[in-house]
């Protein structure tokens, strides 16, 4: 049975359109310990949100799909990219990426005061106060919530 998450992007790094545009992409600069330990427990075939952050219109823009298994985060290892980590090395590379695929655009984005206002989201890390995560589950009941809201 698959498992469903919810995954945030800038979407000027990576967009719900790029996804769409690409077909699938690296989903990789994951650098709290607590999401990268999610980002390792997904499966192949899991679901996820497509949550756009750090926008003038922050929300859930579509569903995307895990495709393989996670494996040391290149960008970890990149003085350039501003993901570069230089505790990491080739040897010991404590990051890992996933590669992902497109599943579907929303018509329009589900925006956070909204996700907020769903008594069925409580729960949800993504509208408690503090939580931060880049990465998180999602319950098959909050899934089918958020799917409603569309």
């Amino acid at each position: 049975m698959p498992q469903y998450w919810l995954m945030k992007s800038e979407p000027d790094e990576l967009s719900i359109r790029d996804l769409q545009r690409l077909g699938q992409a690296r989903w990789d600069g994951v650098r709290n310990y607590q999401a990268r330990n999610f980002v390792r427990a997904m499966q192949p075939g899991d679901l996820f949100f497509f949550y756009h952050s750090s926008c003038p219109q922050p929300g859930i823009a579509g569903i995307g799909r895990i495709v393989g298994e996670p494996y040391p985060d290149p960008t970890a290892l990149e003085p350039a990219s501003h993901y570069f980590d230089a505790k990491a090395s080739a040897e010991k590379n404590p990051w890992s990426a996933r590669d992902v695929a497109f599943v579907e655009t929303f018509a329009e984005v589900i925006r956070l005061p909204r996700l907020k206002a769903c008594a069925a989201l409580a729960e949800l890390p993504l509208v408690q106060k503090g939580t931060r995560l880049s990465v998180m589950p999602v319950t098959a009941e909050q899934w089918q919530a958020i799917l409603d809201l569309r």
